[in-house]
């Protein structure tokens, strides 16, 4: 599956960052550790062997993960376009029609999304669900809660805050 992971210059800069380093620092030292580890002899009772084994194969898994994800990136500026429709970092306020609570959630990349903050990924069934439509417009959504009505009251950018 070779598709694009659409994400901000933000998210981009956080995947490199951490793949940078777990290449230059976690996984040099890693290794280091495991040489030494190696050097006590008996491996097979040799906890920090099998600790710094275990932690090797975690960082290349890690580094594989991300490498993948900056080679799929498509990083997107929201500020660049109109925000009239839902789209790939729009903020949208919900209202949900039968309890009249009102909810609002930023479409971001998968590896940027965090629901406490209302930071929803774009490939999340939710976010699926409110692509393309406009302000105004009603929307069943499958939730799982169970079947649920909203109104789109407003569309809008804004920065999005990922810090705090």
């Amino acid at each position: 599956m070779n598709t694009k992971e659409p994400m901000t210059e933000y998210g981009y800069k956080k995947l490199t960052h951490e793949l940078s380093d777990l290449k230059k620092r976690q996984r040099p030292e890693t290794v280091i550790e495991l040489d030494i580890a190696r050097s006590h002899g008996d491996l097979k009772e040799n906890a920090e062997y099998h600790a710094a084994k275990d932690r090797l194969a975690f960082i290349d898994a890690r580094i594989g993960e991300l490498s993948d994800l900056v080679s799929r990136s498509q990083v997107i500026n929201p500020k660049s376009y109109e925000h009239d429709k839902v789209r790939f970092g729009s903020t949208v306020m919900l209202e949900n029609l039968d309890t009249n609570e009102e909810v609002t959630y930023t479409i971001v990349g998968s590896t940027e999304s965090n629901a406490y903050k209302g930071l929803i990924s774009y490939h999340s069934p939710l976010s699926k669900q409110l692509m393309g439509k406009s302000e105004g417009d009603e929307v069943v959504m499958n939730l799982p809660s169970g079947t649920q009505t909203y109104e789109i009251l407003e569309i809008a950018y804004h920065e999005i805050d990922f810090e705090g």
